[in-house]
């Protein structure tokens, strides 16, 4: 029986860490987490670099009617993304893109709340921020999150994955600055196939996870 590369999100996170190591130490550098799957992960990359971690969440923007199809995305910091080519294509106007944006931006604020119990979003601005999420299947999550945070003026953007669909992978490799996928097989079926276990990361568990790397890196400078 074949017997997946990870036993956990922490042990890919440990073991991505190892392919990060050129950025130990560098006072610019800030991972973000998506939620709520590549939280674990990035927690052990930021204590194995000794930098600071903080979340990034991205709500996708469906096409009303058509919730599967993503005409955007809203994101950590108030920013919007908008694809204006399916919103030109499809016709959808400015009143239909507006209640989508709102209920989004309801439930993003929710969530930010739940996770960060107060403790405001980094500043971007001229820093080394380090993506990370427990895998890349399709990468719209992801890219949703790269347009944001370019909107936000970062020095650099770098993409750390543990695992990623090898066409996935080489896609970002003209979106970002650097790309660091740990594992590229070709029959990649879904993330969850390389994990021993991949049970779902709870709400409480984020909120451990971020406060307990507060605790242990109090003073980076760049953030808020």
């Amino acid at each position: 029986m074949r017997e997946a590369p990870f036993k956990d999100r922490a042990h890919a996170g440990r073991w991505l860490a190892e392919r990060l190591s050129r950025y130990a130490n560098c006072p610019d550098v800030l991972v973000l987490a998506l939620p709520r799957g590549g939280v674990p992960v990035a927690f052990e990359i930021a204590r194995a670099l000794h930098t600071q971690l903080d979340i990034f969440l991205v709500r996708k923007l469906g096409v009303p009617g058509q919730e599967e199809l993503a005409m955007g995305a809203i994101a950590t910091g108030g920013v919007c993304v908008l694809n204006e080519d399916i919103i030109t294509y499809l016709g959808i106007s400015q009143e239909e893109i507006d209640p989508v944006v709102a209920e989004q931006q309801k439930e993003l604020e929710r969530r930010e709340r739940t996770y960060r119990v107060n403790r405001p979003p980094p500043d971007l601005r001229g820093r080394t921020v380090i993506l990370v999420d427990d895998g890349l299947a399709t990468g719209s999550t992801m890219r949703a999150a790269v347009s944001a945070v370019r909107k936000q003026l970062p020095a650099k953007i770098v993409i750390a994955v543990p695992i990623a669909a090898p066409a996935v992978c080489d896609d970002f490799k003209e979106e970002v600055d650097e790309i660091v996928c740990g594992l590229t097989p070709e029959g990649f079926f879904a993330v969850g196939f390389w994990y021993q276990d991949f049970s779902q990361t709870t709400d409480e568990e984020i909120r451990d996870l971020l406060s307990r790397a507060a605790r242990e890196q109090p003073a980076v400078s760049g953030g808020t």
